[in-house]
C-alpha cells in the first residue's frame, strides 16, 4: 500500500534531487531538500481537507488527482504562478518574467514580495471562507463542543460567513494594508489592492464551492433516482445504465481541489524566498514537497484515516482558519514559516489525540457492554 501509493513521490524526490546536484552541486541538494521539508510541513493539513473532499470521488478521478492534478500543483503554482504574479504586478510579458527570474533574482524576488499583499488577501479571504463554512455547519461530531455548539446555532443566519469573511476583509485594508510590507524594510498603502484581491478570493471561493456543491447534491438527487430506477428493474428484468451526472460532479469537485490547493501554496511559494530566490530551486523543492501531500491525502482516503480518526478533519480546518488569518496578518508584518507550519501541526496533533482518546473511550465502554451482556446471560441460565 505504502509504495504503491506514495511509488511516484519516492521517484520524483530521487529525479529531483539528483536534478538539484547537477545543478548547483551540493548546496543545491541541501536547499531543495529543506524546501521540500517545508512544504510537507506548511501543507500536512492541505492533505487531511483534500481527503475529505477526494474520497468522494472514484479511482479514476483520484488517478486524475494524482497525474493531471500534481501537474497544475507542482507547475502551475510553484513554478508559472510565482512568475506571473511578477509579470502581473511589474506590467511585464510573462516571457520578460520567465528572463528575470532565470538572470536578475533578487529583482525577481523584491518583485514578488511586492506583490505579497495582493497573494495574500487573495488566499486568506479563500481559506478564511473554507473555515467558517466549517465551523457554522451544525455537525454530528463536534471536536470542542463548547465552542462548536454555540457557532452552530449561529451558523443558521444566512450569508454569516460572508459578512464575517467581509468584515475581517475590511478590517485588514484598513490596517494591516495601509502600512503594507515591502522588500528592503519599506511600507506603502496598499488598502485598494488588498480590498480587490480580497473580494476576488471571496467570488473565486463562492464560484467554485458554489458549483461543486450544486452538482454534488444533483449527484446524490440522481444516485437515489437511479437506485430506486435499479430495483424497478430488477423486477422487471430490464438493465439500467450507470449514473451520468458523476463526471460533472467529480470535474467541478477537482477544480475546488486544485483552487484549494492553490490557496494552501501561497505560503510556501512566499516562505521559500527566505530559503532562496533562484526560481530552479524553489520549484524543484517544492514540486517534491507537493507530490507528497498529494500522495499522503490518497492514502488518508485509502485507509479509511478520516473515518477511524473523526477528529483529524476539524483539526485541520482550525489549522486553515489560523492559517488564514496568519495570511491577513503578514500583509504588514513578517511571520517565521516555523510558527505557520508549527500552528498547523500542533492543531492536527491535538485532534489526532483527541481521536485515539475517543477510540478507546468506545472501546472500553462496548467491552463493559459485552461484559454486563455476558453476566446477564449466566445469571439467566441461557
Amino acid at each position: 500500500m505504502v509504495l504503491k501509493t506514495f511509488g511516484w513521490s519516492f521517484a520524483v524526490t530521487a529525479l529531483g534531487l539528483v536534478a538539484a546536484v547537477f545543478y548547483g552541486g551540493w548546496t543545491a541538494f541541501g536547499i531543495v531538500a529543506i524546501l521540500s521539508i517545508l512544504e510537507i510541513s506548511l501543507s500536512f493539513d492541505n492533505a487531511v481537507v483534500n481527503a475529505g473532499i477526494l474520497k468522494k470521488m472514484n479511482a479514476f478521478w483520484q488517478k486524475i488527482f494524482l497525474t493531471i492534478g500534481i501537474l497544475i500543483a507542482v507547475f502551475g503554482m510553484r513554478l508559472v504562478f510565482p512568475v506571473v504574479i511578477v509579470a502581473v504586478s511589474a506590467q511585464m510579458g510573462p516571457i520578460e518574467a520567465v528572463d528575470l527570474a532565470l538572470t536578475d533574482k533578487d529583482r525577481y524576488q523584491e518583485l514578488v514580495t511586492d506583490a505579497h499583499p495582493s497573494i495574500a488577501a487573495f488566499g486568506g479571504m479563500f481559506l478564511l471562507m473554507i473555515f467558517l463554512d466549517f465551523i457554522f455547519e451544525d455537525r454530528d461530531i463536534k471536536w470542542l463542543g463548547w465552542l462548536e455548539r454555540p457557532l452552530a446555532k449561529l451558523g443558521k443566519i444566512d450569508m454569516l460567513s460572508v459578512c464575517i469573511a467581509l468584515i475581517v476583509l475590511l478590517i485588514s485594508s484598513m490596517t494591516f494594508a495601509a502600512n503594507a510590507h515591502q522588500h528592503g524594510g519599506t511600507h506603502v498603502d496598499k488598502a485598494e489592492t488588498v480590498l480587490l484581491s480580497g473580494v476576488a478570493g471571496l467570488i473565486t471561493y463562492m464560484i467554485v464551492g458554489g458549483l461543486s456543491g450544486y452538482f454534488e447534491d444533483k449527484l446524490e438527487e440522481e444516485e437515489e433516482r437511479e437506485h430506486e430506477a435499479e430495483e424497478e428493474a430488477e423486477r422487471s428484468g430490464k438493465p439500467r445504465s450507470a449514473v451520468a451526472m458523476a463526471g460533472k460532479a467529480a470535474f467541478f469537485m477537482f477544480l475546488y481541489l486544485e483552487v484549494l490547493d492553490a490557496s494552501f501554496s501561497f505560503d510556501g511559494v512566499i516562505g521559500a524566498f527566505a530559503i532562496t530566490n533562484d526560481i530552479i530551486m524553489m520549484a524543484l523543492g517544492l514540486g517534491i514537497g507537493a507530490m507528497y501531500v498529494r500522495s499522503l491525502t490518497v492514502y488518508l482516503v485509502r485507509q479509511g484515516t478520516l473515518d477511524e480518526y473523526v477528529y483529524l478533519e476539524h483539526g485541520a480546518h482550525y489549522a486553515i482558519g489560523a492559517l488564514a488569518v496568519i495570511l491577513m496578518v503578514t500583509i504588514q508584518y513578517e511571520i517565521s514559516e516555523l510558527i505557520t507550519g508549527g500552528i498547523g501541526v500542533v492543531l492536527i496533533a491535538a485532534s489526532f489525540w483527541s481521536s485515539v482518546r475517543r477510540n478507546r473511550a468506545l472501546a472500553a465502554a462496548e467491552g463493559k457492554a459485552v461484559t454486563s451482556d455476558e453476566k446477564t446471560e449466566v445469571s439467566s441460565g441461557v
